[in-house]
């Protein structure tokens, strides 16, 4: 695969801009040192003012920043013919499907992008035989205002007449809810602004949906706000009133729920239950109440309480009284418990699958069984329950292998809809019917000609970290690579929240494969490989075992010669900020690249941001002793010392992120930039028409990857990525 890519780039007569062309240096940001002091210890902050993004001196210099970041980047021989080449493949598949939705009546509802297209549509079938008809176009948007606008989410009513979905602007995700009748396509309400990490929870008759929505702030109120007081309200489709407030965080006296909390108000289908899930920012932990559909409108009607988050339940399932919970209670890797929905009593429940050494990730509830989903290591496996006494879990056998995930599952519907991924073939959506052997490729993902490349090869392997802990390693590579130390290397880890990084493909990975590349996943502490304790292991006071596992994983590729220092690059996102953050503070001198993606930087302030709030149950709030010491050492910024010979950084933020403060990213990039003495680039990639990577179009991230991949390559040596001298 390296030699056919390598006569592609010879071949190419693009004209190839020169490094001397671009900028000489980045803009040098002005020092103004602020220092706060925690519990008697005292931090400076040398960039402070760049959380005021709105700032003119800011803004001036993030647009410098960006148009440095941009030449570098455009002058680098190759990466020109390497979007090519990742166009090329994806587009090489005609359609690209997401979100997919069976209803019991036999429609489908989901998300797809054609070969051509730049965002994905919101379609509609009768049935997989029928043929798919286009309902919500976002790319019109886009066209109209120049803006990319994307779903941020969809919900059709149960009978599938009509549909409400979500869209935003500019990657921020700050949606508006529309409303559609389906066959007509007609907007049936003025759109409901204020949306943010909304969805529509249908009642069965269709008489409506429930939505959450945030306050209107006053101007000069703190951003930390905005997730405070929160209201969950019910549209009607039949009248003019306006739109009910069931649930109003931290106000209601339905339930027990704070202000900082997310009011969740959910109909479960197939029964006469309305669920209410104050939800507790990104706390897995779940607090769940319950109350009849007909009293659910009536004044101060009282909720029952299922169970509260101490009991350490993560997910439920409803079928008639019976009421099936997934807890981590007394069982670090999940157990299944069942017990009675008007009688609760977990201490007593029947343990329908019990704690073993696979994890238990989910459970959902079909007409005909409980489907249940564990996994050992990256491999998922499907279990069916039947609704019997004493039934015990039968295992589904699949036709392929690898990370599986409930897509659709109805309780008026026998089965389940499954969709599998792997490190080296494209997604596959199987339909599982009540026979456990009876499974289908419905077909929706067409495979393409690069969905499953014969010439890669997948190892997962255990690593020792620094405390003897092993720590799973996926590794993807040509077979044709020579374990001589000489491949560039993209290591990638996260670690938070306890989600898992599931593999995955997708065509485009196939450009850097061509090129001689290997990708490697590193399962670090704080994710959820080995479920609910290895999340605790790297969380809060033991988060520093996120970066170590990373680092010891980074040091495995190194002395099994599958690549060395010098070819080595790290990569991570989000929270996962942390890990590369830290990683690259505390050994420079292991990795030759290192690129934080909307990366959590600054975890000492990022509380003050309006989505930071919502994350202190994972990372803790410096208004606490201890917790403050917990993020100070998260903290990359705080580590970053005068004079040490850094990594080559490429920094990738949008301008417009609600979830991680584009800030965070400019102040480490100004800060590196003045303390890094390697003479190696620190880059700042700004998109002004992106967030956090939601509802980025086709075309922004085929641009990334070529930036991202050609930086690297560019640092690692590879000859066809040196710019002219």
């Amino acid at each position: 695969m390296r030699l056919s890519f390598q006569r592609f780039l010879l071949a190419s007569t693009a004209l190839i801009p020169m490094l001397a062309q671009a900028q000489a240096a980045p803009p040098v940001a002005a020092v103004r040192s602020v220092t706060d002091t925690y519990f008697g210890k005292s931090v400076t902050d040398p960039y402070r003012y760049m959380e005021d993004t709105a700032r003119k001196d800011v803004q001036e210099w993030a647009r410098g920043q960006a148009d440095y970041a941009r030449a570098a980047l455009d002058a680098i021989p190759g990466r020109n013919q390497l979007l090519t080449r990742i166009a090329a493949l994806d587009a090489s598949v005609t359609e690209r499907i997401a979100s997919v939705k069976h209803l019991a009546n036999g429609m489908y509802f989901y998300e797809r992008r054609g070969a051509t297209d730049n965002q994905f549509k919101l379609y509609v079938r009768p049935s997989l035989d029928g043929t798919a008809r286009l309902l919500v176009d976002p790319d019109l948007l886009t066209k109209k205002t120049g803006k990319p606008h994307a779903i941020t989410f969809f919900s059709p009513s149960e009978s599938g007449k009509f549909v409400a979905y979500g869209i935003s602007e500019g990657g921020s995700e700050e949606a508006s809810i529309h409303l559609i009748e389906v066959a007509s396509g007609k907007e049936l309400m003025k759109p409901i602004d204020r949306a943010h990490y909304s969805s529509a929870s249908w009642m069965s008759d269709d008489s409506g949906f429930f939505y959450l929505r945030q306050r209107l702030l006053k101007k000069g109120v703190p951003e930390t706000e905005k997730y405070r007081f929160q209201t969950t309200y019910f549209h009607a489709l039949r009248g003019k009133g306006r739109d009910v407030a069931v649930i109003q965080a931290g106000v209601s006296k339905n339930f027990e729920i704070a202000p900082q909390d997310f009011p969740g108000v959910e109909p479960v289908a197939g029964t006469p239950y309305v669920l209410g899930i104050p939800g507790n920012g990104v706390q897995n932990e779940l607090s769940v109440y319950l109350i009849e559909r007909s009293r659910v409108f009536q004044r101060g009607a009282k909720w029952r309480k299922l169970f509260d988050r101490k009991d350490n339940v993560t997910s439920l399932a409803i079928h008639g009284d019976d009421l099936y919970l997934l807890t981590h209670d007394d069982a670090p890797r999940f157990k299944v418990l069942k017990t009675s929905v008007t009688h609760p009593d977990l201490k007593n429940a029947q343990v329908v699958i019990a704690p073993s050494r696979e994890v238990v990730t989910s459970i959902a509830a079909s007409k005909n069984a409980l489907y249940v989903i564990s996994r050992d290591g990256m491999e998922g496996k499907l279990w069916r329950v039947a609704y019997v006494s004493g039934a015990k879990p039968e295992p589904v056998a699949l036709p392929s292998g690898g990370a599986l995930s409930i897509e659709s599952i109805d309780a008026r519907l026998d089965g389940v809809l499954l969709s599998v991924g792997s490190w080296s073939r494209d997604v596959t959506f199987f339909n599982v019917d009540e026979k456990p052997n009876q499974v289908q490729d419905t077909g929706l993902q067409p495979l393409g000609p690069h969905g499953a490349p014969p010439g890669l090869e997948t190892r997962e392997v255990l690593v020792k970290s620094h405390d003897g802990v092993e720590v799973p390693l996926s590794i993807v590579y040509p077979k044709s690579i020579a374990r001589d130390g000489s491949n560039p290397t993209h290591l990638f880890g996260y670690g938070s929240y306890g989600v898992t990084d599931d593999p995955v493909y997708v065509p485009r990975f196939l450009a850097w494969y061509e090129l001689g590349g290997i990708r490697a996943t590193c399962h670090v502490r704080g994710g959820g490989a080995y479920g609910e304790a290895w999340h605790l292991g790297g969380k809060l006071a033991t988060k520093p075992n996120t970066w170590k596992d990373f680092i010891a994983c980074a040091q495995y590729l190194i002395d099994q010669g599958y690549t060395s220092p010098a070819k080595l690059a790290i990569h991570g996102g989000s929270a996962g900020g942390i890990l590369i953050g830290r990683a690259m503070t505390e050994r420079p001198d292991l990795f030759a690249v290192a690129v934080p993606e909307v990366g959590v930087l600054n975890a000492l302030r990022s509380e003050n941001s309006a989505n930071g709030v919502p994350n202190i149950p994972e990372f803790g709030t410096a208004k606490d002793e201890k917790q403050f010491g917990y993020l100070l050492e998260m903290d990359a910024l705080a580590h970053v010392q005068d004079g040490v010979k850094y990594p080559a950084t490429l920094l990738i933020h949008g301008m417009n992120d609600p979830r991680v403060p584009v800030s965070e990213s400019l102040k480490m990039a100004a800060r590196l930039q003045a303390a890094n003495s390697s003479g190696k680039p620190v880059l700042m990639r700004i998109d002004f028409d992106a967030g956090h990577g939601m509802g980025s179009t086709k075309t922004q991230r085929q641009e990334q990857y070529a930036d991202l991949w050609s930086f690297i390559l560019w640092q690692v040596g590879d000859a066809r990525f040196q710019p002219a001298k």
